[in-house]
């Protein structure tokens, strides 16, 4: 029987006899971090989520972005401030239940991003990271933060610290931390934000949907560009599309707010709203 040994993570690892190509597998500890991960998804899954997947043409807004020489305009900025000016229209896309009785919808619209980071031991992670009063700013003003939380600083770093330490706790322990911060909507903005955004497609090519699992109030997923073609004017164009998948609490947003939203966001990423004068 081969040997094993104990890991510093508490996991039981077989030798490395094992873990040789030849014997066709390698077994590796499960990462610490993921029971942050894995405790976002089960508080999302206790949320009533329906989806809803539309294609938008964003020919006219990826030549503007592509335009700007300086590079101060990303496309998920340029998505980002759509979906915040979108929400800011109509709140209750962001409400936050309070109680049973009670919904609180606030000014600003909090979006919570997830970007990939590289740590300093070479370990790619997701951090989530909080763009606050999106619909209160610029195309420039977005992308410029988002920029800049793809960096890792000392605030990450210990932040990263905090996150390793919680997942130590007891699962039970973790599961009361998220019902006490769930059931304050003021704590949910200040750690969470308000809505979040997930861009995905920028991972992959084509068109293509994420059906994600999210505590979020609304949750807008950005995936997969790619061309096809479309009649304009009376002739036919290959124009480019992106995929979005709106994510809604059914709880709070019924189906015909929630595709109101989606026409209104149709309409602003057609436009290039925000990138032209």
């Amino acid at each position: 029987m081969p040997s094993v040994r104990r890991s510093s993570a508490g996991l039981v690892n077989h030798n490395s006899s094992l873990a040789r190509k030849g014997e066709g597998y390698e077994v590796r500890p499960f990462p610490k971090i993921r029971r942050a991960y894995v405790d976002v998804l089960r508080e999302g899954s206790r949320r009533h989520i329906i989806h809803g997947l539309v294609e938008v043409d964003v020919s006219k807004a990826r030549s503007l972005v592509a335009a700007e020489r300086t590079g101060r305009v990303s496309f998920t900025g340029f998505i980002t401030a759509c979906v915040g000016r979108a929400v800011d229209e109509d709140r209750m896309l962001h409400a936050h239940r309070w109680g049973r009785r009670k919904l609180v919808l606030f000014e600003d619209v909090d979006v919570n991003m997830q970007l990939e980071q590289v740590q300093t031991d070479g370990t790619r992670i997701v951090q989530s990271r909080i763009i606050r009063a999106v619909n209160r700013k610029t195309v420039r003003e977005i992308s410029a933060e988002i920029r800049q939380a793809q960096e890792v600083t000392d605030m990450d770093r210990r932040r990263y610290r905090g996150t390793m330490w919680l997942v130590t706790l007891p699962r039970a322990i973790r599961g009361l931390i998220w019902r006490l911060m769930m059931a304050r909507p003021w704590w949910t903005k200040r750690f969470g934000g308000t809505i979040a955004v997930s861009a995905i497609g920028m991972f992959g090519s084509n068109l293509g949907w994420g059906i994600p699992i999210t505590p979020a109030p609304l949750m807008v997923t950005v995936g997969g560009i790619g061309s096809r073609p479309v009649l304009v004017d009376g002739n036919i164009e290959n124009r480019e599309h992106v995929s979005l998948t709106i994510s809604v609490d059914h709880d709070i947003i019924d189906g015909a707010p929630a595709a109101r939203f989606a026409d209104r966001l149709r309409e602003l990423v057609e436009a290039a709203d925000g990138l032209t004068d």
